[in-house]
C-alpha cells in the first residue's frame, strides 16, 4: 500500500499546491489593479468593452501597445509629444489592461486559442469608429505592430470605412513570419493543459526583481527609464486572465502572419517602419528588412546600436517617423 499511500500524498500536495496559485494569484491580481486602475475611459463593442486613452487636437493617431504590455506604454512618455498636433488614442488590446477578451474566444484555463491580429483589429476598428476617430495614422508597438497591419489590411477589403488606416507607423514591429518556435515560456504557457497549471504558479509566485530583470532585457542594451518599471504596472500583465490572452496570442501568431504578409503587396498606404540594430526580441533582419522587400510603401528608418523599445530609447525619433507618415498622407492627397 506504500506506493498508492505515496501517490494520495502527492495528489493532496499537488491540490492543497494548485489552491495556493490560485489563491495567490487572485490576490496579486487585485492589488495590481488597486495600486493601477484604469487611466482611461471605456467604449462598449460588439464583442467586448474597450479601455482607451485619449487625448489632444488635430489629425488622429492610434497607438496599440505589445505583448504582455497595456496603453501606459504610451502615456509614460510617447503620448504627451504627439497632443499638440495629433489627437491620440491609445487602446489597451483585447485582453491586456482593462480590454476585454474577444467575446467568442473561448477563455477557460484548458483553451488554447488566441485573439488573432485580424480579430483584434476588428474589435479596436468598431471602438474607433464609435469614437468618430477618422483617417487614423496607426501607430504599433512589437505585437502592436502586426495589429497594425492588420487594420491596413482590413481597408483592401472595405476601402470606404472611414476608419481605415491612413498611414501605418511601426515600432520594433512584429511584421513576417519567423524562422525557429517561441521558446519555452511561449510554448510551455501556452498549451492547453501545461498553461493551467504554470500561469497562476508564476503569477502567484514571481518577484520583485524577476519582474524588473525581464523589463530590463525587454530594453537592453538601452537602461530602463526612471519610473517606467513603477509606472508601467507590470502586474496586470500577471493577472491569469491577461496572462492567457497574451501566451494564446502569441503562441497562435505566426500562421495569421503567414496569411496578413501575403497582402502586404497591396498595401499603398504610408508605412514607416521605426527598428532597433541591436533588437533581440523582435529582430530587424527577420521582420523590417524583410517588409520593405515586399511592401512598396514601407521605408525602414535603422536605429543604430537600439533594442526593443525604440519609442522609449528616442522618443524624438519616433515623433519624427509619425511626422513623416502625416507629411506623406498630405502629399498624397494634393
Amino acid at each position: 500500500m506504500g506506493l498508492y499511500n505515496n501517490i494520495a500524498n502527492l495528489a493532496v500536495v499537488g491540490l492543497v499546491g494548485g489552491a495556493l496559485a490560485v489563491f495567490g494569484s487572485k490576490y496579486r491580481a487585485t492589488q495590481a489593479e488597486k495600486t493601477h486602475p484604469p487611466l482611461g475611459s471605456f467604449i462598449e463593442t460588439s464583442v467586448g468593452q474597450v479601455h482607451y486613452v485619449q487625448s489632444g487636437t488635430g489629425p488622429h493617431v492610434i497607438l496599440l501597445h505589445g505583448a504582455g504590455g497595456n496603453l501606459r506604454e504610451f502615456t509614460f512618455d510617447l503620448m504627451d509629444r504627439l497632443t499638440e498636433n495629433y489627437t491620440v488614442t491609445a487602446f489597451d488590446r483585447p485582453g491586456m489592461g482593462y480590454t476585454d477578451r474577444i467575446a467568442d474566444i473561448p477563455k477557460g484555463p484548458f483553451e488554447g486559442q488566441g485573439e488573432s491580429p485580424q480579430a483584434q483589429a476588428q474589435m479596436l476598428r468598431e471602438a474607433a469608429t464609435a469614437l468618430e476617430i477618422i483617417d487614423p495614422i496607426v501607430v504599433g508597438h512589437s505585437y502592436g505592430g502586426i495589429v497594425s497591419y492588420a487594420w491596413a489590411v482590413a481597408g483592401l477589403d472595405d476601402p470606404e470605412n472611414t476608419v481605415n488606416a491612413a498611414a501605418v507607423v511601426s515600432l520594433a514591429g512584429v511584421t513576417m513570419p519567423w524562422p525557429g518556435d517561441l521558446g519555452w515560456y511561449y510554448t510551455v504557457n501556452g498549451h492547453p493543459i501545461a498553461g493551467a497549471f504554470s500561469i497562476p504558479a508564476i503569477s502567484a509566485v514571481a518577484s520583485n526583481s524577476k519582474i524588473d530583470s525581464s523589463i530590463t532585457d525587454t530594453f537592453a542594451p538601452q537602461p530602463v527609464p526612471e519610473g517606467y518599471a513603477d509606472y508601467i504596472g507590470a502586474r496586470l500583465s500577471l493577472r491569469p486572465e491577461s496572462m492567457r490572452a497574451n501566451v494564446r496570442q502569441v503562441n497562435t501568431l505566426r500562421p495569421h502572419v503567414v496569411a496578413l504578409s501575403e497582402r502586404y503587396p497591396e498595401l499603398t498606404l504610408p508605412i514607416e517602419i521605426l527598428h532597433g540594430t541591436d533588437d533581440q526580441t523582435v529582430p530587424m533582419w527577420v521582420h523590417a528588412e524583410e517588409v520593405i522587400k515586399i511592401a512598396p510603401s514601407a521605408v525602414l528608418t535603422r536605429l543604430e546600436g537600439v533594442g526593443h523599445m525604440p519609442h522609449q530609447a528616442d522618443p524624438a525619433a519616433a515623433v519624427a517617423a509619425i511626422d513623416r507618415a502625416a507629411e506623406r498622407i498630405l502629399d498624397a492627397n494634393d
